[in-house]
């Protein structure tokens, strides 16, 4: 039976937030570890104008390795997609919902009947919505409540630019009471906004309120490569594991690259993520993990995010990440002599 052809290429995408992938990516290790099989790695945001940026949503590309929330990613595999989730993260980013200044409201029980701003996006999957749904959810969870204890107010985002322009502006203009935010760039929107702070998500003391778009953050591989190509996934996702093993040694520098992943100042990276980010970016299956992303999981299916149910379960392999972690640990053990040994990739030159 003649062995199926390596791609010449290997895609991969990530969100604008803490991953090892991105890390990886800065380092320039992707690239080192697959130039001498001749196989080239890029980043589906830096393709060339004509490229399908959509898989980072759709995961078109049977070559594409997704580092990036859950929405879509879930959204993806409920359409049919045959993608397999090898690997979950769970970062504490910055999430907040904000009242207007002098606002009274400063705990989630304040919530109860407020007027609660939601976004609508005109995209296939709006990942924006149901961030926001899932932040007011989690809040008056935290509080014994419910949405249908709110009034939940359509903001339609169209003619807005930049995230989370909508919301602020409604409620600058009193149409709401209260938006919620996450992640670096929304604190920065937030200072200019001169929005107060209300209810700190990431304060909230049961994870399980905190569940939303990037937490947890799943791995993700099409089932073509894996099945074709396992030796590929498994050394991918060990640069990956290598990567994350780095970045727990250098908070300064994964600080910078976070402010080129993200796009924002360093105010508004160190605001947003816990000192310690830089040592949570390892990926796992666990099962504390999974029953999270479970419970997601059933929230955007009964909100109408999904066409169909996930088994979250099986679609999780733990294989290629078993894998990954026997060939770092090969790597880093002195083999006897005659054995073959593939040195880690080096670091790129400054």
């Amino acid at each position: 039976m003649t062995a199926a052809r390596v791609p010449d290429t290997l895609w991969f995408t990530r969100c604008p937030v803490p991953t090892a992938t991105g890390v990886a990516a800065d380092r320039g290790w992707l690239a080192a570890e697959f130039a001498p099989d001749g196989i080239a790695v890029r980043s589906l945001q830096d393709a060339d104008p004509g490229a399908d940026r959509a898989a980072h949503y759709t995961h078109d590309l049977p070559g594409l390795f997704r580092e990036g929330g859950n929405v879509p990613a879930l959204w993806a595999r409920s359409r049919g997609q045959d993608t397999r989730l090898v690997g979950l993260t769970w970062i504490e980013e910055r999430q907040v919902v904000l009242v207007a200044p002098g606002s009274p409201v400063r705990r989630a029980a304040d919530l109860r009947g407020l007027r609660l701003a939601v976004p609508r996006h005109d995209v296939p999957i709006d990942f924006w919505r149901a961030m926001a749904l899932r932040g007011f959810e989690g809040a008056l969870a935290s509080a014994g409540l419910g949405l249908d204890e709110a009034e939940l107010v359509d903001v339609p985002a169209a003619g807005h630019a930049g995230q989370w322009a909508a919301e602020l502006d409604a409620l600058r203009r009193g149409e709401a009471d209260a938006v919620y935010v996450k992640g670096a760039l929304a604190v920065e929107s937030a200072r200019r906004a001169g929005a107060e702070v209300a209810v700190e998500l990431d304060a909230l003391p049961d994870p399980a309120h905190r569940v939303n778009n990037g937490t947890p953050r799943p791995l993700t591989v099409h089932r073509e490569l894996l099945d074709r190509h396992p030796e590929v996934v498994d050394r991918f996702l060990a640069v990956l594991l290598r990567a994350a093993d780095w970045a727990a040694g250098e908070p300064d520098e994964v600080a910078r690259i976070l402010g080129a992943e993200t796009g924002a100042g360093a105010e508004g990276v160190a605001g947003a993520y816990r000192g310690g980010t830089h040592r949570t970016l390892h990926p796992d299956l666990s099962d504390t993990r999974l029953d999270l992303l479970v419970r997601q999981e059933a929230a955007l299916r009964a909100h109408g995010f999904l066409p169909g149910a996930v088994d979250v379960r099986a679609w999780a392999d733990p294989g290629p990440l078993h894998r990954a972690h026997r060939l770092l640990a090969a790597d880093a053990t002195p083999h006897p002599a005659g054995r073959p040994h593939r040195a880690a990739p080096p670091s790129p030159v400054a």
